[in-house]
């Protein structure tokens, strides 16, 4: 039982799964903006593209 319960205090790993955390959340965040983002991007592009075509 004393094995188990310093397996619970022991909190070695507790950085590595924060900082693990924080860069999904920063991933999720990144992508959701790059796919918004990307989209206004392209629609623009292609308007000034077919005003200069014509």
């Amino acid at each position: 039982m004393g094995a188990f319960r310093s397996f619970l205090a022991d909190e070695c790993g507790q950085g590595l799964v924060e900082y693990a955390l924080i860069i999904a959340l920063v991933s999720v965040v990144a992508i959701g903006a790059l796919s918004y983002l990307g989209g206004k991007a392209s629609n623009t592009l292609n308007n000034s593209a077919s005003v200069l075509t014509n």
